[in-house]
C-alpha cells in the first residue's frame, strides 16, 4: 500500500502563497503518480496537478497552471505544492492522492491522504 500524509495548509490572503507537502511511502510508490485535489464546501473534489513518482512528468488543471507548481523533494521523500498568487476561489481541503495514471477523476485513484485546510481571505 501506499501512505500519505499532507501538510502546510493555512490562512493567507489573496495575492499569498503557501506550499503543501505530501509525504509518500510504501513498496510499490515509485509505480504511483501522486496528485493534488481540492474539495470546497458544498463542491465535488476536482484534480489541481500530478507528478510522476518514477520520472517527475507533471500535468495541471488549467485554472491553476502557472501559479501552483509540482515537485519532488528527493532529501524528505515528499511531493510538494507550491501555491503562488492565491485566490478566494482556491479555498478548499486539499488532498493528496496515488494513482497508477495520469488521471483527472478522483475516481481513478487508490489511496488518499486525510486533507489540509487551504483557506484564502479576500
Amino acid at each position: 500500500q501506499v501512505q500519505l500524509v499532507e501538510s502546510g495548509g493555512g490562512l493567507v490572503q489573496t495575492g499569498g502563497s503557501l506550499r503543501l507537502s505530501c509525504a509518500a511511502s510504501g513498496r510499490t510508490v515509485s509505480n504511483y503518480f501522486i496528485a493534488w485535489f481540492r474539495q470546497a464546501p458544498g463542491k465535488e473534489r476536482k484534480f489541481v496537478a500530478t507528478i510522476s513518482w518514477r520520472d517527475s512528468g507533471t500535468f495541471y488543471e488549467s485554472a491553476v497552471k502557472g501559479r501552483f507548481t509540482i515537485s519532488r523533494d528527493n532529501v524528505n521523500d515528499t511531493v510538494l505544492l507550491q501555491m503562488d498568487s492565491l485566490k478566494p476561489e482556491d479555498t478548499a481541503v486539499y488532498f493528496c492522492a496515488a494513482g497508477r495514471g495520469i488521471y483527472t477523476s478522483s475516481y481513478d485513484y487508490d489511496y488518499w491522504g486525510q486533507g489540509t485546510q487551504v483557506t484564502v481571505s479576500s
